[in-house]
């Protein structure tokens, strides 16, 4: 029997680790990228963001997209996260390269980010 402290997942809970990784897919299924990382909030500890991965060949040439992480919903029968958005519009959508850096302020990227998909910023509630 696994002690709580060594469970990655439970019925409402799962660790970072489980969540990288997993796939992004569109409510029909067709995948569109996959889990990079999150980004928390250090000081609230709100996810803020989920940095998902796109494009590019075996890991070569992808984009990262921060996209605001209460626009994701966890679908069990995709075994995946689910975000309802087209190729045009995530092609559009604020991103970055591999090895390059990202403006994560509120004033900056951060709004940029919330502002795109039309959500209400995490540092607002």
């Amino acid at each position: 029997m696994q002690t709580t402290s060594s469970q990655r997942e439970t019925q409402s809970l799962i660790g970072s680790d489980k969540v990288e990784g997993t796939a992004v897919r569109r409510p029909n299924g067709d995948k569109i990228g996959e889990i990079e990382r999150i980004m928390i909030d250090k000081r609230s500890g709100k996810v803020a963001y989920a940095v998902m991965s796109f494009g590019g060949f075996l890991g070569m040439g992808e984009d990262y997209y921060p996209v605001p992480w209460n626009k994701l919903r966890y679908n069990t029968s995709l075994d995946a996260y689910e975000l309802d958005v087209t190729d045009e519009s995530l092609k559009g959508a604020p991103s970055y390269k591999a090895g390059t850096e990202y403006d994560w302020s509120q004033e900056g990227g951060g709004k940029r980010v919330y502002d795109y998909y039309g959500e209400q910023p995490y540092w607002s509630f």
